[in-house]
């Protein structure tokens, strides 16, 4: 009884885990707003993702010494954050216990299931060395397949044509403060999902099992 109260509180705090990440995140799934009027627009790049009290974050003072490089660089940067974004989500989605249905490959009957996602016992690729090397090869087709064409490295300013939620911001304040919150919570996340994988690695308990027993928290729930 004691254990099957256990689970329940677990799965519980799992789903709590889960709507909150997922509330949470919405703001940060704010891609570079724009298409037709972007031209237009006029964002001050240096200006975007400055948090007080650091103020232009440049240590290293590449702005000054390769002010050339700073386009890219912050080009990668939201790009990283973007993707951290969607992770940070998949990684609570399958500690959640949320996979697809069915085999991932039927020759080898190997089901979405019987991958384990975690990086728990050192496992920093998770379940990717479980994919069979067909599966793998789709992955890194359709990787291909957004960095050379559909959202190409090569241009900059993030900007694909696919606005906020489909809508163009034409307001110039709202187009920066969107612009400005997706770079925070892209960093975010990008710390986020590091700190997940090394966690786990570390402690060996899953980013369910952290959150079922308040070791995420530091606050024992059982």
């Amino acid at each position: 009884k004691k254990k099957k109260k256990k689970k329940k509180k677990k799965k519980k705090n799992m789903k709590f885990a889960l709507f909150a990440s997922l509330v949470a995140s919405a703001a940060a799934f704010q891609a570079a707003p724009v298409a037709k009027t972007s031209s237009a627009l006029r964002v001050n790049e240096l200006e975007l993702g400055v948090t007080e009290p650091l103020g232009v974050y440049d240590p290293l003072g590449w702005l000054d010494s390769e002010p050339e490089a700073f386009e890219r660089r912050r080009a990668v940067e939201r790009k990283h954050g973007r993707v951290c974004m969607a992770a940070l989500v998949g990684q609570v989605v399958h500690a959640n216990g949320i996979v697809f249905d069915g085999y991932i490959s039927k020759s080898s009957n190997l089901k979405f299931a019987d991958i384990d996602t975690s990086c728990v016992g050192g496992k920093i690729l998770g379940g990717l060395t479980e994919i069979p090397a067909a599966g793998l090869a789709q992955i890194l087709a359709l990787f291909a397949l957004i960095e050379l064409a559909w959202m190409p490295a090569s241009q900059y300013d993030g900007d694909y044509g696919v606005g906020w939620f489909g809508e163009d911001i034409v307001d110039e304040e709202i187009k920066a403060r969107k612009l400005n919150v997706e770079l925070n919570n892209g960093r975010a996340a990008m710390l986020a999902v590091f700190g997940n994988m090394v966690g786990e690695a570390a402690t060996g308990q899953t980013l369910a099992e952290s959150w079922g027993d308040g070791a995420i928290l530091g606050i024992p729930m059982a």
